[in-house]
């Protein structure tokens, strides 16, 4: 086989017929997401069988086992919990095999939604609904996994979760920030006084959306993606990132240009609030103040990517050109300040 970007592929091979039971080469390996994350690749063998391949991304200088063993670790404890993940098949953290550590797990065959137009495409309207209610549902599984039955009480510190966060994105943006955004200053202050008592500490996922799911024709979740910056924390945190990043059909426009959930079926923010509420019997009074953390925290993140486009880092770009990525910054910056109005 021709050479992979990221694979070696003699020494891969070799290691999967060693410890993935069934594996036979050779095998083709296609990237199906790559970038500044984590680079996936699917691997097919010689009769056809696909696995998933995981790695970190080229050029990566620090360290790496410990974020890809921390992922295999994360989805290998979920096996037996009732969040559906892909099979965990096996972990490789010889640097000597592949330049750095990896880990594999079983392909699954469902769908991802980044638009409209595939929603539309594979959900009938009935699906679309299923869709608002399983990710919901599958939010506040992750939520209920027994910590120490999934081997995942020592992945996090167990209290502090806001607090730690707001330092982190904080910290980020002073050190990435093109421009003063008063919003910015204000909003961290304000949420800093005001965090909520936080409950006992569950899974928190950290980028749980539609697209960060496959799921299947029926609309029903098959397996939760990306990982990540899964820690331990306040579950109401996830709660309020997805109210960012969902659109529904008749929800004012989002800081968010995700468009996947504003087809008819899917359900609104309001609906998949009350639905969570109902399933995992958590109080949202506090709600607003998670919805304002997570806007805030995108345009903290949205800072970051674009300093690095003003830098020239990714490629020469011309201002007009990134005018957009701007305001979609300062649009967030204003919606986590709006809903500071919102607090009890």
């Amino acid at each position: 086989m021709t050479d992979v970007p990221g694979i070696n592929v003699p020494a891969v091979t070799e290691w999967l017929h060693t410890h993935v039971p069934g594996s036979r080469g050779p095998f083709t390996f296609d990237a199906i997401a790559g970038g500044h994350s984590n680079l996936t690749y699917r691997v097919t063998d010689a009769v056809g069988a696909r696995t998933v391949l995981r790695r970190p991304p080229l050029g990566h200088v620090l360290a790496s086992a410990h974020d890809m063993g921390r992922e295999h670790r994360i989805i290998s404890g979920l096996q037996s919990s009732t969040v559906p993940v892909a099979p965990a098949l096996g972990f490789c953290d010889d640097p000597a095999v592949n330049d750095a550590p990896f880990y594999v797990m079983g392909f699954v065959d469902g769908h991802v939604l980044r638009d409209r137009g595939t929603a539309e495409a594979v959900l009938t309207p009935a699906a679309r609904r299923t869709a608002s209610e399983s990710i919901v549902d599958t939010m506040a599984a992750i939520h209920a996994v027994d910590l120490e039955a999934a081997g995942l009480s020592t992945l996090g510190k167990h209290e502090g979760y806001i607090a730690r966060q707001l330092k982190r994105w904080y910290g980020q943006w002073n050190q990435q920030k093109t421009r003063e955004l008063p919003a910015i200053d204000q909003v961290h202050d304000a949420l800093l006084q005001r965090i909520p008592e936080q409950g006992p500490a569950t899974i928190v996922h950290g980028d749980y959306r539609l697209d960060n799911c496959m799921v299947g024709v029926d609309g029903h979740v098959m397996a939760v993606l990306d990982w990540e910056i899964c820690t331990l924390g306040d579950p109401l945190a996830d709660l309020g990132l997805l109210q960012v990043y969902w659109t529904g059909p008749d929800d004012d426009a989002s800081a968010w240009n995700g468009s996947a959930c504003s087809a008819p079926g899917f359900m609104n923010r309001a609906d998949l609030a009350t639905r969570y509420a109902e399933v995992s019997g958590r109080d949202l009074a506090q709600l607003p103040f998670y919805v304002s953390f997570a806007y805030w925290k995108l345009a903290c993140i949205l800072e970051g990517v674009y300093a690095r486009y003003v830098g020239g880092a990714l490629g020469v770009r011309d201002a007009a050109e990134l005018e957009p990525f701007k305001m979609q910054v300062d649009g967030a910056a204003a919606m986590a300040l709006a809903q500071l109005e919102a607090l009890p």
